[in-house]
């Protein structure tokens, strides 16, 4: 590892500097994109062949997933800021493993209520992984490598389901059975868990093994990392009512509506319309994710190389970066409305689609850290609860227009209100959003600095006598 510098004087002085090379805040960021492929893998596991439960039944399993998501995400983001991401993530992990791994033997002795209670603890514990993940990073990744370490974490939520499927497939097929399934991913959630336990660190200032030009890199950006100087109190009201945490929010309601109308309703207009199970295919199923994954460094390469070449500010490389994956996100949904409904050319839009809706990943998603690197477990966990709460009505709306659900004129206006919630969410983002440190993120710097300048007059009148 080779450091920009030949002295540490630049560095004390916070100039301008890179770190070359393979450091510990990439293997951190190397063990969370294990962490979240293994949970979204894990979302895959939904097979109960053996059961003959209805329809009503099976749906109702399916959601209690995210019954239990939804009502720890805003709790999620307080268990991280005071007890340390390392241990909520590692903890979640542990209770995934368990859960998963007992889960057949509760189908075969509970019944489908035990079933329900099992999917939504894994849901419960689930909840923690984002806003953990996202204290993590707020702790280890520099403005100049944000887009790229951030990205690199997160490309779990595409790689999860290209892994997640043909395995739990694999899996089903073999002697082990479906019940095989849930135990290999209980196994593979502890193995994960155990490498964040021993491997990972809350802070740079905590991890036994960075170096000090390491260390003093990365703080240099986010500033000192070690408890003592890290803020107790969640500063709840200046949170709420900051206009780019509004503006987060708004955008990401936009994403997770986008999102589920293209996860859930895509395949289904595909398979009534067209006649296409696109869910039993493998390979048109992971396509789109694989393409998401690949084109998620191009994006996150390229956002950083416009904030280090002060081609446009943090705020405004954000504003873009969003911008081409909602626009484009838009314009798909309403191509996908009206073009030839052959397979090839539908499974084409999407795969685009999905390309370059990404970039959002380093324009919305990674903007809390650049507010407040503090509390953006916090601000994650809000802005993901609100999301999803409001997301969740995407499949309602959806239910509501389709009365014919063999109609291309009613699917098209399906697409167009997920391509209006697309644009409508990013004009907001665009008008409300901000990339520039809020002056919350560090109270008591802030009071240190306020005392320094009411002292400075009387030591200059001391100097002087």
């Amino acid at each position: 590892m080779k450091f920009c510098n030949k002295d540490a004087e630049k560095v004390v002085n916070n100039e301008d500097c890179d770190l070359k090379g393979w450091g510990y805040r990439h293997q951190q960021c190397l063990i969370l994109f294990f962490c979240l492929t293994t949970g979204y893998s894990m979302r895959a596991c939904m097979g109960y062949p053996r059961f003959k439960w209805n329809k009503k039944t099976q749906d109702t399993i399916l959601a209690s997933f995210f019954w239990g998501y939804m009502m720890l995400q805003v709790p999620a983001g307080q268990l991280a800021h005071r007890w340390g991401a390392r241990r909520l993530l590692a903890g979640a992990l542990f209770a995934n493993a368990l859960v998963s791994f007992c889960l057949p033997w509760a189908a075969y002795y509970g019944g489908w209520i035990w079933v329900l209670i099992f999917r939504m603890t894994q849901g419960l514990s689930q909840a923690c992984i984002v806003p953990g993940m996202h204290t993590f990073l707020g702790k280890w990744t520099p403005l100049r490598e944000r887009s790229r370490l951030s990205a690199w974490a997160y490309g779990g939520q595409a790689l999860g389901p290209v892994v997640g499927l043909p395995v739990t497939g694999f899996i089903a097929s073999s002697p082990l059975g479906w019940p095989g399934v849930f135990r290999f991913y209980g196994v593979l959630a502890a193995l994960v868990g155990a490498l964040i336990w021993y491997m990972t660190a809350d802070t740079p200032a905590k991890h036994p093994k960075i170096t000090l030009a390491e260390k003093m890199y990365i703080e240099n950006d986010i500033g000192p990392t070690d408890d003592s100087r890290k803020p107790k109190t969640v500063p709840w009201r200046s949170i709420l009512t900051h206009r780019g945490m509004l503006a987060i929010i708004i955008a990401h309601i936009g994403q997770t509506w986008g999102q589920l109308t293209l996860y859930s309703e895509v395949p289904a207009f595909m398979d009534k319309v067209m006649g296409v199970n696109i869910k039993a295919n493998g390979l048109l199923s992971a396509l789109p994710f694989l393409v998401m994954w690949f084109t998620n460094f191009f994006f996150s390469w390229a956002a950083d190389k416009l904030i280090i070449k002060k081609i446009l500010s943090v705020t405004h490389t954000r504003k873009l970066a969003n911008s081409v994956g909602s626009i484009l996100a838009a314009v798909g949904l309403v191509v996908l409305a009206f073009v030839p409904k052959e397979l090839v050319i539908v499974e084409s839009v999407l795969v685009i689609l999905c390309g370059f809706k990404v970039a959002t990943h380093v324009g919305v998603y990674v903007n809390h850290i650049d507010i407040s690197p503090n509390f953006s477990g916090t601000m994650m966990s809000l802005s993901n609860f609100m999301s999803n709460l409001c997301g969740s009505l995407a499949p309602i709306v959806a239910g509501m227009i389709l009365t014919d659900v063999t109609s291309e004129f009613l699917w098209r206006h399906v697409f167009f209100v997920a391509a209006g919630m697309y644009f409508f969410t990013n004009l907001v983002y665009i008008i409300l959003g901000t990339g520039e440190r809020a002056d919350w993120n560090d109270p008591i710097q802030d009071k240190a600095a306020e005392i320094i300048k009411e002292c400075s007059p009387m030591l200059k009148t001391e100097q002087k006598l």
